[in-house]
């Protein structure tokens, strides 16, 4: 089920008016209406897939009844192990079977060896590395003892399968989220409102900015070939701005309804392309991702400590692996390698952190210094993004190689170009709201500067009428749905 279908407004009033108005006094019926609810929602789109949900559930539920009994190291290493296996063997099958598959047998046609292997018709699950990572985290942090197990199987179920952030994250950690299953929920007006806001802001950014954007992103990649250099940028641009509409979007709205119902949720965006370094960007771009890479792979692995080459090491492994979560395709692959490359300078003298406040805190306007910091910055995700969308590396290095020839200097050329520099307008207007709501949990809570009620009620009505005008309506998935 889309967030951005008429399928989710029915559903989600439903659930909303149960949820407060029925089982408002019983909280095992609501954690039960929650799980209930999160099984329709997911079940949707393909009810077989119900079982790999169902399944982690109970094989993570019985390994932390195991674990907080067993106190032999060696066996409480096989429980968290066959966690592991159960949950990252699903992700592989699933996800990435026919990958090394085809990978092997490219290996050996290399040597002149050919093998006869047929790759599966296999449907990826929607979301499957979302929920994957979520309950593995509840495994490892019992396993650690950072987390006491839970008895409550009906709470366990749903903050797995937790329907709003359940199939493009964020990916939440037990220690979070568990706890609040657990807690009487009471309903809170201001909440409520603040999470409608953060419905709102992240509507418009999927179907007004990322579904106009991906109209003329497809068709500039998809016939890159015919464009010159200076279409082939504006395809770039554009891919750009959809996938942080689409995914931080779809954020907005996961975090904004998990609000309606009593629950908070970390942040997952705050305003990446406002970064002035690389890292920045990083500590600001899907959150709940790179934190649990570095919590669970990068710090264990050694992170930045000891010498230069673990240093190089662990940083490489923290973005391929990051990269290849995102697909079986050595585009991703790629992606992560570039910013790996971007980060290690950063690291190696010592600069990965420098920028941690918010970029021109308590002025209106950056820095002639930030200005070149977000510009260079922003100009290095663009690139980057290439190997990300294109279809595989060759197509990734054709498009580069087009943008760097003489047509660069060209006027884009292709159908509908009027329209396509309208959206950069309105791209434009996105861009400067995002700038003046950068302090703020959401864009919607409008920190940086004094926002007096007319002008508040005027924002959001220019908003709604955009979406209306605008918008499309259950045309276009999630980008992170495949993923």
């Amino acid at each position: 089920m889309y967030f951005n279908s008429l399928d989710f407004a029915i559903f989600l009033p439903i659930v909303f008016i149960l949820y407060w108005f029925i089982f408002r006094n019983n909280l095992k019926l609501q954690n039960a209406l929650i799980v209930v609810a999160s099984y329709i929602f997911y079940g949707w789109w393909d009810w077989r897939f119900l079982s790999l949900i169902i399944f982690s559930t109970i094989v993570d539920y019985l390994v932390g009844q195991r674990l907080r009994t067993e106190e032999q190291q060696s066996k409480r290493k096989v429980l968290l192990w066959t966690s592991v296996i159960v949950n990252i063997g699903f992700l592989g099958f699933f996800k990435y079977h026919n990958f090394f598959l085809e990978s092997f047998v490219d290996a050996f046609s290399l040597f002149g060896m050919q093998i006869n292997a047929n790759s599966l018709n296999i449907i990826i699950p929607v979301g499957i590395s979302f929920y994957t990572f979520q309950t593995l985290s509840y495994t490892i942090d019992v396993y650690k003892k950072k987390l006491d197990p839970t008895e409550d199987f009906i709470a366990f179920s749903a903050f797995v399968c937790f329907f709003p952030q359940l199939v493009a994250g964020p990916i939440e950690r037990a220690t979070n989220l568990l706890p609040q299953f657990y807690n009487k929920r009471t309903f809170e007006y201001h909440k409520a409102v603040d999470g409608m806001r953060q419905i709102l802001w992240g509507l418009f950014k999927k179907i007004v900015i990322a579904d106009n954007c991906a109209v003329f992103a497809n068709h500039i990649f998809d016939n890159s070939a015919d464009m010159n250099g200076s279409t082939l940028i504006l395809g770039a641009i554009f891919f750009t701005f959809q996938i942080y509409g689409d995914f931080s979007g779809y954020s907005d709205i996961a975090i904004g309804t998990s609000r309606l119902f009593g629950f908070d949720l970390k942040q997952n965006f705050a305003t990446p392309y406002f970064s002035r370094d690389i890292a920045e960007f990083w500590r600001r771009w899907h959150i709940s991702l790179s934190t649990w890479f570095r919590d669970y792979l990068y710090i264990p692995l050694g992170g930045s400590r000891g010498g230069i080459w673990k240093k190089v090491r662990n940083t490489f492994v923290i973005f391929l692996v990051s990269g290849f979560w995102h697909g079986a395709n050595w585009t991703f692959i790629v992606w992560g390698a570039l910013h790996a490359i971007y980060f290690l300078p950063l690291l190696l003298t010592n600069n990965n952190r420098k920028n941690l406040a918010i970029v021109a805190e308590g002025r209106l306007l950056p820095s002639i210094k930030e200005f070149f910091g977000m510009l260079t910055t922003f100009t290095l995700t663009v690139f980057a993004w290439i190997f990300f969308r294109a279809e595989d590396v060759s197509h990734a290095v054709s498009y580069i190689g087009g943008i760097f020839s003489i047509t660069i200097f060209s006027e884009p050329e292709f159908m509908e170009r009027g329209d396509a520099f309208i959206l950069l307008y309105l791209v434009l207007g996105f861009f400067i709201i995002e700038w003046l709501g950068r302090d703020g949990k959401h864009t919607l809570e409008l920190n940086s500067i004094r926002w007096t009620p007319i002008r508040r009620m005027s924002l959001y009505f220019l908003i709604i009428n955009m979406i209306l005008i605008l918008g499309f309506w259950g045309e276009e998935g999630f980008i992170y749905f495949q993923f």
